[in-house]
């Protein structure tokens, strides 16, 4: 009988062994200066998005400003604006992939927007010149974000990642890519960035137009 348990336990941890080496890889994200990077959208090239159904999207207004900071959406995908504040917003973008301007509103506008085309859109707002947030439209692939600690976690079957951070030194439009030589050892991307200043208009300073 004693035998029977050992021979079991034996079993069980050579099998958590082997799931741990089985788990999904961690990929971090990293700064210039070896600091954990917050927001960066890393796209799996070879994993489609894991769901056909494009669900409308919610890109709200809380306390002046876009939450989330970055929604990552599907090409195709409605989104809508809601301003969940008690004063109007102006929100606006002149980013080539959507183009659009919902004009001073309060409360839901009518229509959600559809963004066809993958790429990212730099949100903005009229009237408060410090909201900023960002679309990040994935080509019909997965897509993951990372965490406070600058972490995602990959699947096994990742080889290939392209990883994006709003702030990074190589252009808004650019990519970095990750070959995945394997998920069962740490990863780690160096992203150089560059903060940019607190942004504020005349109207915000002086409490305009609220």
């Amino acid at each position: 009988m004693r035998t029977s348990v050992l021979l079991l336990l034996s079993f069980c941890f050579l099998f958590l062994l082997d799931s741990n080496c089985a788990k999904a890889g961690q990929l971090t994200v990293l700064d210039g200066n070896g600091k954990p990077l917050q927001y960066a959208v890393v796209e799996l090239t070879d994993e489609p998005a894991e769901s056909t159904v494009k669900a409308v999207a919610v890109m709200d207004q809380i306390n002046k400003q876009f939450v989330p900071f970055i929604l990552t959406i599907q090409k195709g995908q409605l989104v809508n604006f809601p301003n969940s504040d008690d004063i109007r917003h102006h929100v606006y973008s002149f980013s080539v992939v959507k183009p659009f301007e919902l004009k001073l509103y309060a409360g839901m506008p009518n229509q959600p927007l559809k963004f066809e085309n993958a790429g990212v859109v730099v949100l903005g707002c009229n009237i408060h010149d410090s909201m900023v947030g960002y679309i990040y439209i994935a080509d019909d692939k997965q897509v993951l974000v990372s965490d406070a600690d600058g972490v995602v976690t990959l699947p096994d079957s990742a080889k290939q990642v392209t990883v994006w951070h709003p702030y990074q030194d190589i252009g808004i439009d650019s990519r970095q890519t990750v070959q995945i030589v394997s998920t069962t050892a740490p990863i780690s991307v160096t992203i150089k960035t560059t903060y940019p200043a607190p942004r504020n208009t005349f109207g915000e300073r002086f409490g305009q137009h609220e």
